[in-house]
């Protein structure tokens, strides 16, 4: 990203690509929890609502959805956050100064480019999420393969890929708003020197990103869970399913969750970019010091 010392040796695209797919499992290892709550919200509050599903279902059901919530991050941000810096590069024609439209450009490319390959691990993700765990209650999936196998028979490859222009337009505005929002935070602290390249301003503009980028993706990320969870043939389409939400519930719907849904953003992307920008450098540190030894 930007804000590295002159001295430094930029990361190749492999470093940020495997770094951001790791960092980004670290982050929902941390915060898998507080997404679920968005998810189930249907209590008092986002730790009413984990306090529920802890007295209720036990605790393992807050991870419900883990192994394709991290199948989905080692696909979706190494693609979306990993390739940022270079598809930027690709539209200033190879200059490091990027202006804002080009950042926007680049955010919102990667961002579709990962929903296309990584949608049927969001659409399982979130369904064992949304899924109830209690005594005599049949369980919807018995593991992740399962769920892969019984939404492609019972609703056809279709189904893997059901919620896709939602998740599009979400992650074209997450993307925009979360990396270029991190970007600029960034990049201000350290020309105005209010900070060094170290924990500290990682810490500020992954927090700040976080906070934007609920602000503004809240209401596509509500419909988004909304339609990719409802049983098939009750929303026509997602434009249908937030219609509905609109004038059956008001506008307020669009916002349910939000505590929750700061809550994860914000803890994610400090834990994310923190870890993002500790494992590039460690990486980079480890291929000099073979360069050396060789």
């Amino acid at each position: 990203m930007v804000g590295l010392r002159p001295s430094d040796i930029p990361p190749t695209p492999v470093v940020k690509f495997i770094g951001a797919g790791t960092a980004a499992c670290i982050a929902d290892l941390f915060t898998f929890p507080l997404d679920t709550a968005k998810v189930r919200l249907q209590y008092k509050g986002v730790f009413g609502t984990i306090g529920t599903i802890v007295k209720t279902e036990g605790p393992k059901s807050l991870y419900n959805g883990l192994v394709a919530g991290l199948q989905r991050q080692m696909s979706f941000a190494s693609i979306r956050i990993g390739l940022y810096d270079t598809v930027k590069l690709y539209y200033t024609n190879g200059k490091e100064k990027a202006g804002i439209v080009s950042r926007i450009l680049a955010g919102c490319t990667t961002g579709a480019l990962a929903v296309t390959i990584a949608q049927p691990t969001d659409v399982v993700k979130v369904r064992f999420q949304a899924q109830v765990n209690l005594k005599g209650v049949k369980r919807r999936y018995n593991g992740t393969m399962d769920a892969y196998k019984t939404i492609a028979r019972q609703e056809g490859m279709k189904g893997l890929w059901k919620g896709t222009f939602p998740n599009v337009t979400r992650n074209a505005i997450v993307n925009c708003t979360e990396l270029v929002t991190y970007d600029l935070i960034k990049e201000s602290l350290l020309q105005y020197k209010l900070m060094t390249d170290n924990l500290p301003c990682h810490f500020v503009s992954a927090f700040g990103a976080g906070f934007c980028t609920t602000v503004i993706a809240s209401p596509v990320d509500v419909v988004k869970t909304r339609y990719m969870n409802s049983p098939p043939g009750q929303y026509k389409s997602a434009i249908n399913c937030a219609w509905t939400m609109l004038t059956k519930e008001g506008p307020t719907a669009f916002y349910k969750g939000f505590v929750p849904s700061f809550l994860r953003l914000g803890s994610w992307n400090v834990v994310m970019f923190v870890s993002y920008e500790q494992l590039k450098r460690a990486m980079m540190k480890s291929r000099q010091r073979v360069e050396y030894a060789v």
